[in-house]
């Protein structure tokens, strides 16, 4: 678990992380209810403007306003001081619904340690420049740190550098690594590296894959032999399939995330660059769009960077004011 200094400077992360998304969103809703007293359809019009601003989605925005107008209703007289706590509620429900697991991602009876024999796989997919690679070196770092034996596999060879930056992260992290080097066969690559990670007893065998988006059958058709392959080294591999994707993209994120769900079992998200966007509210849109939990974050270019997403603190972070 983490112990409360790096808990403090994980949450002080978060809001720097956080400033620009929550500097527009607050600007853009104090613009919206001034002169007002009360919540009326004037002001959950603006309200809209002010989600769709932020980059939440559409239904997410509607869902938001649904709910927001029932309690309004029901309520009959709701001031606009008011609204930060009701829109904080209802925020909040709506990313719990998606996250009903609260426990540590790193705990050891999380990822339990392999003994030497089957090591826990994960598969990591997402578009080229989303910070894949950054993300896959970051997870590894944090696994080591907490006692995991790490193998990388480097199953995008379509990119030229895409080996050699894997290797570059694997040796900087201080794991192992697997490559067939370029145009190798990707499920080839999968199989072989969780085969090398059990020879190596390996507690956690991390797999990179292409970032190709241009042909969503090819896609569908990649991934799908891709995870064949992992099942047939280990039955019931992967464990954990991550989709990464970029928060400062916005709403291109969410048709990424559209994508890629119905390409293969996305399991978990990891956003990244959420210190370098205004665009935060994706993490709602998303969680609330495709029900996939968020489990990590992008909140600094630092290696100890990537943060373990906890929707509670999240929701402070973005709701606390100065």
């Amino acid at each position: 678990m983490l112990n409360f200094f790096k808990k403090k400077e994980n949450k002080e992360k978060l809001n720097k992380g956080l400033e620009k998304t929550k500097k527009g969103f607050f600007s853009r809703l104090n613009r919206a209810i001034v002169g007002k007293s009360k919540v009326d359809d004037d002001v959950l019009d603006e309200l809209e403007e002010v989600l769709i601003a932020s980059d939440v989605g559409v239904k997410t925005m509607t869902r938001i306003i649904d709910r927001i107008q029932q309690r309004v209703e029901r309520d009959k007289f709701t001031s606009t001081d008011e609204l930060n706590f009701i829109l904080r509620n209802e925020i909040e429900e709506m990313i719990l619904e998606s996250h009903p697991e609260s426990r540590n991602y790193f705990d050891i009876s999380s990822i339990p340690l392999s003994n030497g024999k089957i090591p826990y796989v994960i598969m990591v997919v997402g578009v080229n420049g989303v910070g894949k690679t950054t993300t896959i070196g970051k997870l590894a770092y944090q696994l080591k740190n907490q006692g995991k034996k790490v193998l990388l596999g480097a199953g995008d060879t379509f990119r030229a550098a895409a080996v050699d930056q894997l290797k570059l992260w694997a040796d900087r992290v201080g794991v192992d690594f697997y490559s067939k080097g370029m145009h190798a066969d990707p499920a080839a690559v999968a199989y072989e590296s969780i085969k090398e990670g059990i020879r190596l007893g390996s507690d956690v065998v991390i797999i990179d894959t292409a970032g190709r988006l241009h042909n969503k059958k090819h896609l569908m058709d990649e991934l799908s032999k891709i995870k064949r392959s992992m099942n047939k080294a280990v039955e019931g591999a992967p464990n954990d399939v991550i989709l990464v994707l970029d928060a400062s993209t916005g709403q291109n994120a969410i048709a990424q995330a559209d994508a890629f769900t119905k390409a293969t079992e996305v399991k978990s998200l990891a956003l990244t660059k959420l210190d370098g966007t205004a665009k935060g509210g994706v993490v709602i849109g998303i969680s609330d769009t495709f029900g996939i939990p968020v489990k990590f974050i992008g909140v600094g270019e630092g290696i100890d960077d990537l943060q373990i997403f906890d929707p509670k603190e999240f929701i402070d972070s973005m709701f606390e004011q100065e």
